[in-house]
């Protein structure tokens, strides 16, 4: 819990300086201040938040990653990196969304995003715990949208908890759409919360079609909390595979029948 001040307090820079040290494995104090053009006290501080928020880790003269981060990016930061592609993969799932269907979402940038594309449908049952897609979805007053009580998480705007997982258990959707912190080798879907987790299965044991949607920055991004498996989804609505090199662990090509390319003409 001591934590959330720093991560929702992180700035740009501090997020490019998490990039650079996941490409590198390791930058020193005046690497880092040379590359953004200000002084080593600056990068100090900078890495200081950057530690207490559990991204990195000091070393001698630098910093390295942390391994598993224990908390997500700040959603207004996750809102704009891979937008392109968020956006492309909102408009692919709405091309599988009829008009008067009923759809459960879950928390995260993406499902916004495919919210945002499904704002021109008519008369769509809602059930979700994400107030982002609440507030997309509710400027067209043909819509019924069903959210859950509770304690609202800030920054996120979302809700977790029993009474999320009973919501979302109480309704038989046609579809389930749901994001993921990240997807390990072996295709186990993670997350940064057991709750965040907990809501997931409720999506997707309780929807006729369950679209897990994610832009491939998501493949080997590590997350603390483990549950399913990305065969689970019934459709995978990405922007692209992940590498060749991880693919045939995770069992994913380009023919699968469950996969969408966003943005890709259908081969």
């Amino acid at each position: 819990m001591n934590v959330l001040p720093s991560v929702s307090a992180i700035t740009v820079r501090q997020q490019e300086i998490v990039e650079l040290i996941k490409s590198s494995g390791f930058e020193t104090v005046e690497r880092l201040a040379d590359q953004f053009g200000v002084t080593p006290q600056t990068i100090r501080r900078d890495i200081n938040v950057l530690c207490d928020a559990n991204f990195l880790r000091r070393r001698h003269g630098g910093a390295e990653l942390s391994g598993i981060p224990a908390v997500n990016l700040p959603y207004d930061s996750r809102r704009i990196r891979n937008l392109d592609a968020k956006l492309a993969i909102g408009a692919e799932v709405a091309k599988l969304v009829p008009n008067r269907a009923s759809v459960s979402f879950g928390i995260g940038t993406t499902p916004e995003f495919v919210a945002r594309s499904l704002v021109y449908h008519e008369d769509l049952t809602v059930v979700t715990n994400n107030v982002n897609v609440a507030v997309a979805l509710s400027v067209n007053p043909s819509n019924r949208i069903i959210m859950p009580g509770g304690v609202m998480r800030l920054p996120d705007l979302d809700f977790l908890g029993s009474e999320v997982d009973e919501m979302f258990r109480s309704y038989r959707v046609d579809f389930g759409i749901f994001g993921v912190g990240g997807i390990e080798p072996d295709g186990t879907l993670v997350d940064f919360d057991r709750a965040e987790v907990m809501a997931r299965t409720a999506i997707v044991e309780n929807c006729r079609q369950s679209v897990l949607v994610a832009d491939a920055s998501k493949f080997g991004r590590p997350a603390p909390a483990s549950g399913g498996m990305l065969a689970d989804a019934d459709i995978l609505v990405l922007d692209a595979l992940p590498s060749t090199g991880l693919s045939p662990l995770i069992g994913l090509d380009a023919t699968s029948p469950k996969l969408r390319l966003a943005g890709k003409a259908e081969s």
